[in-house]
């Protein structure tokens, strides 16, 4: 079964930034979809089980993007 997670990310500013957030999470095994809105600055990433929110925050802050 999947989960939906959802962080907040106040550096996302424009298309190129959810390019590279959607690049970055797309790496991670056992996720299935990820969802990045400029305007908002959230990003919903639908996964399984394995992958906790302690583990998107780590590949976003890797990737230059620090989650809230």
């Amino acid at each position: 079964m999947n989960t939906e997670t959802k962080l907040t990310v106040p550096s996302i500013v424009c298309g190129g930034c959810a390019s590279g957030i959607k690049k970055a999470l797309d790496k991670v095994s056992g996720i299935e979809k990820v969802e990045v809105d400029v305007a908002t600055k959230i990003v919903t990433v639908e996964h399984n089980e394995e992958v906790s929110r302690e583990k998107l925050a780590d590949v976003l802050d890797d990737a230059g993007f620090a989650a809230a």
